[in-house]
């Protein structure tokens, strides 16, 4: 269920004040003694008359406030609009951050709604200004009007021309412009899958779903750029090819419904990759709990609970629209744990893939089942490093909030994935797996359960997670550090960032989020410079 609306974005150099679009964005900033506009090059005497007036019409420059001056004299947009770009942060950064111009222009185009253009006069002095104001525009410009009655509601689309205003030369802003259309196209489409109701996504039609990005052979071109060639390779196993390669984790979550699993891989391979990254997702398309039934009203937002396969969806195909020299495999652990008299029961034994057997003690934390499954065929592949993205629990957000992701694993992956959050723009925290964490997991009948200790649920979860990382082969061995054989692996909790219960904000809009996505892009791009 993922609609094909693409903004189109531009670098253009018209003055601000004969700019002819539906608004006109100029950013105001919280200064030490008031408000201040944020300059632009482009601006002349008839933004320097805004400025006078700032605290006069109401600006304060906090963060997310929008004013629409109608009819201003001087300009020739239609609406004035002014964003507030919060405070300013010292002469280092020219007193504002890459991260505040991409939410204040998120943030302004949200606001906008269903306006036809817009020129963001923001300050784009730098190519890296132009990506940043271009990304959190077409991030920003996002609306899930699948299920409306009304044909008009459901056509209707947010701003559908974005114009950043500069003085560099479209040669110079092309590639942060094309890679902005990439990196927000890959963020709506997570967010429509997270979206869509559990009636309307399952395991088949969200293989389905991806199938049909692998038969689509070319990026969202802009204009005046290139449409990229990116073909996936797309693999996807039904119940009964699960069966026969002893999925037990996958099969075992999605025996109660009638609306069977899926584990669908993805592949983007470049011709000399740098390196082989293999992410995993867990895809619960709805999770009552299985027969250790969630309350009613903690099912009320679990269509959510295929974020990380959808993300990974999301990546894997950016990856290929941006031609990235990584090789990057996705596997998508796709199930629906509904209870039935044919759904696993606590005390089940289960294997999961490669043999290790699971205690079924409580069928509620099945998103790991999944992922053991997802980890371990991943290994066999040997890549460089592994990934697992999920919502997986609970306690990520006591630990963090609903707003930042928890990551664990080998501490330089970890370090890693961190530094290209701060690249990115998102919150990530990195969070141990403490050495007594594996012994929760201890059974009487198997070789571990699927429920450790209460408390550190976030990293006992990693700790279950890790038994399924395989070794790099011919690594030396150090019995002393299993660390050292073991592919590097990390695993990103995004159980609360994923989805937004409260009021949108920045360029995030209620409900789905598309967390992790960029993370995850400026990742891979960190492997080839």
């Amino acid at each position: 269920m993922i609609h094909d609306f693409q903004p189109r974005l531009s670098a253009v150099s018209t003055p601000v004040e004969k700019t002819d679009t539906d608004a006109l964005v100029l950013g105001v900033a919280k200064g030490p003694q008031g408000p201040i506009l944020l300059p632009n090059p482009l601006a002349d005497d008839a933004a320097k008359g805004v400025a006078d007036s700032l605290k006069a019409l109401g600006a304060t420059g906090a963060a997310d406030q929008l004013l629409r001056l109608p009819g201003m004299d001087g300009f020739k947009s239609e609406t004035l609009v002014l964003i507030g770009v919060g405070p300013l942060t010292g002469e280092a950064t020219g007193g504002i951050t890459l991260e505040a111009l991409r939410r204040a222009a998120g943030s302004a185009v949200r606001q906008l709604g269903s306006i036809g253009s817009v020129a963001l006069a923001l300050p784009s002095a730098s190519v890296e200004q132009v990506g940043a104001i271009a990304e959190g525009a077409a991030i920003g410009a996002y609306s899930f009007n699948h299920f409306r009655s009304s044909e008009e509601a459901r056509t209707a689309t947010p701003v559908s021309d974005i114009q950043v205003l500069t003085e560099l030369k479209d040669k110079a802003t092309r590639p942060a412009i094309d890679r902005a259309a990439v990196v927000g196209s890959a963020v709506r489409a997570t967010r429509d899958l997270v979206n869509t109701p559990p009636s309307h996504l399952y395991p088949e039609s969200f293989a389905d779903i991806v199938a049909e990005l692998g038969d689509r052979t070319k990026a969202p071109a802009q204009q005046g750029g290139t449409a990229r060639a990116a073909k996936l390779k797309i693999k996807v196993w039904g119940e009964k090819e699960l069966a026969r390669d002893g999925f037990g984790g996958i099969l075992g979550v999605g025996g109660g419904s009638s609306r069977k699993p899926r584990l669908v891989r993805m592949e983007h391979s470049p011709a000399k990759p740098v390196a082989h990254i293999a992410l995993v997702g867990k895809g619960i398309t709805f999770d009552s709990g299985g027969l250790s039934l969630k309350p009613a009203a903690a099912m009320t937002t679990m269509k959510l609970d295929m974020g990380g396969a959808a993300t990974v969806a999301a990546v894997v195909r950016a990856a290929a629209d941006l031609n990235l020299p990584v090789k990057v495999t996705g596997w998508l652990c796709l199930a629906e744990n509904m209870p039935s008299d044919t759904a696993q029961r606590p005390e089940d034994v289960i294997t999961i893939h490669g043999g290790k057997t699971v205690e079924v003690l409580n069928t509620d934390a099945e998103g790991r089942l999944v992922l053991a499954d997802g980890i371990v065929a991943a290994s066999a592949e040997q890549p460089d490093a592994i990934i697992d993205v999920a919502t997986l629990t609970g306690a990520q957000m006591i630990a963090l909030g609903v707003r930042t992701t928890g990551v664990m694993g080998n501490e330089d992956l970890r370090e890693a994935l961190v530094m290209a959050s701060k690249e990115a723009g998102e919150s990530v925290w990195p969070m141990p797996i403490p050495e007594e964490a594996r012994s929760g997991f201890d059974s009487e009948v198997a070789d571990l359960t699927n429920l450790g200790d209460r408390f550190g649920g976030m990293m006992n979860a990693a700790a279950f997670l890790r038994e399924f990382v395989g070794d790099r082969t011919g690594a030396p061995t150090d019995p002393l550090d299993p660390e050292t054989t073991r592919i590097p692996w990390a695993h990103l909790d995004i159980a609360g960032p994923a989805f937004n219960e409260k009021g949108a904000y920045g360029y995030t809009p209620k409900s789905g989020t598309g967390v992790m996505v960029r993370t995850l892009i400026s990742y891979l791009e960190g492997l080839s410079r």
